[in-house]
């Protein structure tokens, strides 16, 4: 990893802009939007849709070529829905897309690429509309979605399990179990007697967090000088 070479002062206000941004751009785009959330790279993040809620201590993180899409396509005018509890991580290229309702409740952990979706959008032979069925998909609390997997319509995953990398989830998943493949099968079954260190654990002060990690900054970005931090975007070299 290269070093980061910002003055403090640069990386403060690169933060500040970036909060500035979330609060200006994405908050109204959701009905609620809890508090201490960080929307890395958040104009790379697109929320659309009626009906998004989502809770305090969310980390969403976005790439150039990895947005993260979520969206609400209700049958009617202001219906459908998404709940994101909180703590809730959402890794780069990850699409969370309702026409009906997908909840994803506290301290889930969403991997790259992954893809969420309550509804197939269109039918076999009338592909002109949707069906009339309605196929919510509930994610319980502390799952773990792995990269590129795919969480279909009518599914509901038990609490703590974990998606593999690339599965496909077709059909309900029981808490406390790990599921690999296309269809998705249990392959694994957690201990239970063992217990889970969360997202919200490590959120249990945000504050405190916070100034740990800008003190964590100020040390280690004291001695960057503007100018060969700004020589450096201009003209980088191996050593930078």
């Amino acid at each position: 990893m290269r070093q980061d070479r910002r003055p403090y002062w640069v990386k403060k206000a690169y933060l500040r802009f970036r909060h500035w941004y979330s609060n200006h751009f994405l908050a109204p785009a959701c009905d609620s939007l809890g508090s201490h959330h960080t929307f890395m790279k958040p104009w790379y993040i697109a929320i659309s849709g009626p009906n998004i809620d989502i809770g305090k201590c969310a980390t969403i993180i976005a790439e150039p070529g990895n947005r993260v899409q979520i969206g609400v396509w209700g049958r009617e005018a202001n219906q459908g829905r998404i709940s994101i509890g909180d703590y809730v991580l959402i890794s780069p290229g990850v699409r969370i897309s309702a026409g009906d309702e997908i909840v994803i409740e506290d301290n889930v952990m969403i991997a790259n690429g992954a893809y969420i979706t309550d509804s197939d959008w269109h039918g076999i032979y009338d592909r002109s509309a949707r069906s009339k069925a309605v196929t919510p998909v509930h994610i319980g609390k502390n799952a773990w979605l792995g990269d590129g997997c795919r969480v279909l319509k009518g599914v509901s995953i038990g609490e703590n399990s974990i998606i593999a990398a690339g599965a496909v989830v077709s059909r309900d998943v029981p808490a406390n179990v790990v599921v690999a493949g296309n269809p998705a099968v249990v392959v694994k079954e957690l201990d239970t007697e063992r217990a889970y260190v969360k997202r919200s654990d490590f959120f249990a002060d945000p504050e405190g967090l916070e100034l740990f990690f800008d003190g964590v900054d100020a040390e280690v970005l004291a001695q960057n000088g503007f100018w060969n931090w700004l020589r450096g975007l201009i003209a980088p070299s191996r050593r930078d």
